[in-house]
């Protein structure tokens, strides 16, 4: 383990590094939605309390030293569920996913056509680039795990094709409306990715959901998809994941075939990095960023700057240092799990990360 004092953060940092997204939602904002849903305050008091927990979250962001910030999904119902907020054409019946403790979230089921989201991600990241003069990060949810909504006995009046011609509509103007919103980067969680490996070892699943999302890369332009990247991990959810099990290097080599600039990949609770950081070396092209992951939200202990800095010389000497970045294994309540890691406890692992990034850059006189 090295011995270092950690310096003054400067945002001319070499080796670049951006939160994942979500944050645990203050108790004062549960306890207000709590009370709404009871019918004892009014929506315009649910609006103020969203807003004190955004404008909180962003400064507290900024105290971290953080040179990329987000509004730490503060206001949706969940990393994966946000388009759906208030469609009538769902039932709770969908798609489950399964946990290794043994609990489980459910997709809810499609079951009329057409499909369309009900809100934009860009309009978080307009909301949230009036808080701040850093750059936002903004989080959409793929098109392929949209694609389980569709029920798989199919729906009479809307077949598939046109449920997916609609679905891939909807993916490009989502990823389009942060974009114009003025995102200096777009994530699009796949957290599917492992799972389907899971739920499909030939690796056929997989393929699919990388076509799928690919067909809505192919709208961009190559200087927008140097903006975009996509987020990988075993999920995470009440200190649980739902596919830690599935072998990284059975998923990187069909993973890095998706047309995007960036790779968020989940690396330091992997039993075994170097193995792994290998595999990753042998399918990067030279036009990749891999940020991965030295922070693990699921571990309720907060990382030195020191384990921090570790973690990315440990990467630094298989990977070329100017292809990558740091990040958190995912998101600390990425399905609106807000008890399980307290929210002192992700900015303080946030802080750590950001400290040991500017450690290792030093180190590696970047």
């Amino acid at each position: 383990m090295s011995n270092h004092t950690a310096l003054p953060y400067t945002r001319r940092m070499a080796i670049p590094t951006e939160p994942i997204g979500s944050i645990p939602r203050p108790a004062s904002l549960l306890q207000t939605i709590s009370d709404f849903h009871a019918g004892i305050i009014s929506p315009r008091a649910l609006d103020e309390a969203y807003t004190a927990a955004l404008h909180d979250t962003i400064r507290r962001f900024e105290q971290t030293g953080s040179p990329v910030v987000t509004d730490g999904e503060q206001t949706k119902p969940s990393f994966a569920t946000y388009p759906l907020l208030g469609l009538t054409n769902l039932a709770p019946d969908g798609v489950v996913i399964p946990f290794a403790d043994g609990h489980t979230r459910q997709l809810p089921r499609l079951t009329s056509g057409p499909f369309r989201y009900s809100v934009h991600a860009g309009s978080f990241c307009k909301t949230a680039k009036n808080l701040t003069v850093l750059p936002i990060k903004q989080a959409v949810i793929s098109a392929s795990a949209l694609s389980l909504l569709y029920p798989p006995t199919g729906i009479p009046s809307y077949p598939r094709e046109a449920f997916l011609a609609d679905l891939l509509n909807e993916a490009e103007a989502d990823i389009r409306s942060a974009l114009h919103a003025g995102a200096a980067v777009v994530q699009i969680d796949f957290t599917e990715a492992r799972l389907s490996l899971k739920l499909d070892p030939s690796g056929g699943l997989l393929r699919s959901f990388i076509d799928l999302n690919n067909s809505v890369l192919s709208r961009f332009s190559a200087e927008d998809r140097k903006r975009i990247g996509v987020h990988v991990c075993p999920g995470a959810d009440h200190d649980s994941t739902h596919s830690a099990d599935v072998d990284y290097a059975a998923l990187l080599p069909d993973l890095f075939q998706l047309n995007v600039g960036r790779f968020y990949l989940q690396m330091s609770s992997e039993p075994d990095r170097k193995r792994t950081l290998q595999t990753v070396n042998s399918v990067l092209k030279p036009h990749h960023t891999v940020f991965i992951g030295v922070i693990d939200p699921v571990n309720p202990s907060v990382e030195t700057p020191d384990q921090v800095h570790d973690r990315i010389l440990e990467a630094a000497s298989i990977l070329r240092p100017d292809q990558l970045g740091a990040t958190d294994d995912c998101g600390f309540s990425p399905f609106a799990d807000d008890t399980s890691t307290a929210r002192d406890t992700a900015f303080a692992k946030i802080r750590s990360r950001v400290e040991g990034v500017n450690l290792a850059s030093q180190t590696l006189s970047l």
